[in-house]
C-alpha cells in the first residue's frame, strides 16, 4: 500500500485533535499501521524545542531556526522511518505552519523560509535518510481546518494556560489564516479546505469525504 503522510493544520481550537484521533481509528479498521505525531515535536529533542518555541521570547529568525531543527530530527527519527514502513502518519501542523505563523503570523521572509524547507525536506536530506521522493518531503495531504480567530478563541477561553502564540491578539490569526491561504493557493493539489466552524460530526463528515476521495480508505 505504500507509506502514507497526512498533515492537519489550523489554529488552536480548530479541532485538529479530535479529528486526527477519528482518522486514525478509521485507518486502523482497515488494518492499517498508524503513527500519531506533532510539530513542533515527536522526538524527545523536538519536544524540548517545542518548549522554547511556545514560551520563550525570540525574533521570528530564531523561531523559524528551532522549528525546522526540531523538524529535521522529527523526520529523521519518525516521519521518514514510518514512511519506509508503509505505515500511515498523521501529523499535528507540519512546514506549513512554519509559514503561516512565522512567514505570515510574524511577518518572516517567505524566501528565507523556502531555503530552510529545501535544506530539511528537500530530496537530498531525506534520500539520505532513505526516502526516495523526488523534490520536498510534503504530506500527501493537508487538511486546513479553518476556523475564524474569534470562534477559536471562544473554544480555547478558561481551557488552559495560553503559550505566546495563544495569546497573540486576533490580527495575528487573521495573518495566519491568509498564510495558509497562500500556501493553498501555491500547492492546490495537497491541501483540502474544511469549514471547522461547525458542529463535530459535520467536520468529521467533510474529512472522511475528502480522504475516501483521496483513494486514502475504501
Amino acid at each position: 500500500m505504500g507509506g502514507l503522510f497526512i498533515s492537519f493544520e489550523g489554529i488552536d481550537g480548530a479541532g485538529k485533535s479530535t479529528h486526527i484521533t477519528a482518522l486514525a481509528q478509521a485507518f486502523e479498521a482497515q488494518g492499517r499501521v498508524v503513527v500519531r505525531t506533532r510539530e513542533p515535536g515527536g522526538t524527545p529533542l523536538a519536544e524540548t524545542l517545542r518548549k522554547l518555541v511556545l514560551n520563550e521570547a525570540m525574533d521570528a529568525l530564531t523561531e523559524s531556526l528551532l522549528v525546522f531543527a526540531a523538524r529535521r530530527d522529527h523526520i529523521a527519527l519518525v516521519i521518514a522511518p514510518a514512511l519506509a514502513r508503509d505505515q500511515v502518519v498523521l501529523c499535528d501542523r507540519f512546514s506549513d505552519a512554519t509559514f503561516a505563523y512565522q512567514g505570515s503570523g510574524r511577518g518572516f521572509d517567505w524566501d528565507t523560509l523556502g531555503m530552510l524547507e529545501q535544506w530539511v525536506q528537500g530530496s537530498g536530506p531525506t534520500h539520505d535518510l532513505g526516502l526516495a521522493s523526488a523534490g520536498l518531503l510534503q504530506p500527501q495531504l493537508t487538511l486546513w481546518f479553518d476556523l475564524p480567530a474569534p470562534v477559536a478563541a471562544q473554544r480555547l477561553a478558561g481551557a488552559r494556560v495560553p503559550d505566546k502564540f495563544e495569546s497573540q491578539p486576533e490580527a495575528f490569526f487573521e495573518q495566519v489564516a491568509s498564510g495558509y491561504a497562500r500556501r493553498m493557493a501555491q500547492q492546490p493539489h495537497r491541501f483540502a479546505q474544511i469549514n471547522a466552524n461547525q458542529d463535530p460530526d459535520a467536520v468529521w463528515h467533510e474529512v472522511l469525504r475528502v480522504v475516501k476521495a483521496k483513494g486514502f480508505l475504501a
